[in-house]
């Protein structure tokens, strides 16, 4: 009895040293703006190179359904502390926007994409996207240039889907808009040239390679799949890779191996167990193998990055049940196992959603994030943390 004391002391002891630690690695952790009752959602943050940080994301009285929702902004100028007040970075008249991505290219343009929900339909969407080369001042950039990003898969996309279906495992409870539960619905819909034209939806910032090229992750919520926009000059124009195959594999976070094969990480929309889902790429991201669920649990959202030290980190939903708890995990081979964790945001009432995190590292090697941040239904806000990731080490 008497071990058996002095182990569960231990045991609390090194739980709460682990606590600690983490709580030690939180270098900066407040919202972005105060908790108010619209809907805001999905960010995505920016590091400007003199300095500030930008953040994009959406607001409105709801989604898809509700067309006064606008992609909102806020500045942090380098040397403050407090983020500006939010500012209108774009609106589509009538027409919801939703999902934005900030994001600068090779030359250090600014780019922010997102998705014009028409027809109130997430299936219908357009990629919308603004450029700028004049960002450094207070509030919003100064937009330059306005256009679509209109792409057009072509018959071997349709041969695509209906190949790799057939390596998937069978399963007959599959779930998308155009295929309710059966395979050969979505293999049909993917001869369909307007709709695998159209509903192409932004979420994660691009991968960016050498020689001006650009991986722009994509999803839809009509095919219940993912696919990747390609550009070979800066993001001067676009084409469709070929789709990133599987039953419920959205939102695709993009990381690049040391061998130079790209891995896609997914948040499952599928079938139960809910598994954050992967795909190799060994060609610059044009083809993706099948898509296979990992072991680590997810429920909404997904994003990986690669850090300069050569770790890995993984933000995500962690649990089957929710988006209460939102955690980072830490990788020292490339993902093949996740050896150190830490919670961001873990509500035991199961009451609060934290999702759709939105994480950059600076320079002084420090994460910046960005997350959706609800503590109950009806308060919202965006909220920023700053983490050093050797103290999680």
């Amino acid at each position: 009895m008497k071990k058996i004391i002095i182990l569960l002391i231990l045991f609390l002891l090194v739980i709460q040293w682990s606590y600690a630690q983490t709580s030690h690695a939180i270098v900066k952790s407040e919202l972005i703006f105060p908790i108010q009752g619209q809907h805001v959602h999905a960010s995505s943050i920016v590091y400007l190179p003199n300095g500030d940080f930008l953040v994009a994301w959406f607001q409105g009285s709801g989604e898809r359904q509700a067309d006064d929702v606008k992609i909102m902004g806020a500045r942090l100028k380098k040397g403050e502390n407090k983020w500006s007040k939010p500012f209108l970075m774009a609106d589509t008249y009538d027409i919801p926007d939703c999902n934005p991505v900030l994001f600068l290219n090779h030359h250090k343009k600014l780019f922010l994409v997102w998705m014009a929900v028409q027809a109130n339909r997430w299936e219908y969407s357009i990629l919308k996207y603004q450029t700028s080369a004049n960002y450094d001042h207070t509030g919003a950039p100064e937009w330059n240039w306005q256009g679509n990003i209109l792409l057009k898969p072509d018959d071997p996309f349709a041969k695509e889907v209906a190949a790799k279906f057939k390596r998937l495992p069978k399963d007959t409870a599959g779930w998308s808009v155009y295929a309710p539960g059966y395979d050969d619905m979505i293999i049909a819909a993917s001869k369909d040239e307007g709709k695998r034209s159209l509903g192409w939806e932004t979420r994660i910032h691009p991968l960016l390679l050498p020689h001006d090229k650009i991986l722009l992750p994509l999803y839809s919520d009509g095919f219940n799949l993912s696919l990747i926009a390609i550009s070979d000059n800066d993001g001067e124009t676009w084409h469709p890779s070929l789709p990133v195959v599987g039953r419920g594999n959205v939102q695709p976070s993009l990381i690049q191996k040391k061998d130079g094969s790209i891995a896609a990480y997914m948040r499952d929309n599928g079938d139960a167990p809910a598994r954050v889902m992967t795909s190799i790429s060994t060609d610059e991201g044009e083809s993706w193998t099948t898509v296979q669920k990992t072991n680590i649990p997810n429920t909404a959202s997904v994003q990986v990055l690669a850090l300069k030290n050569g770790d890995w980190a993984f933000i995500g939903d962690d649990e089957d049940d929710g988006r209460y708890r939102l955690s980072l995990y830490l990788s020292d081979d490339e993902g093949k196992t996740w050896k150190w964790k830490m919670p961001l945001e873990n509500d035991t009432t199961k009451n609060g959603h934290f999702s759709y995190p939105s994480v950059i590292q600076t320079p002084d090697g420090l994460l910046h994030i960005t997350f959706s941040y609800s503590p109950e239904e009806h308060r919202e806000s965006i909220k920023y943390v700053v983490i050093n990731t050797e103290k999680i080490r």
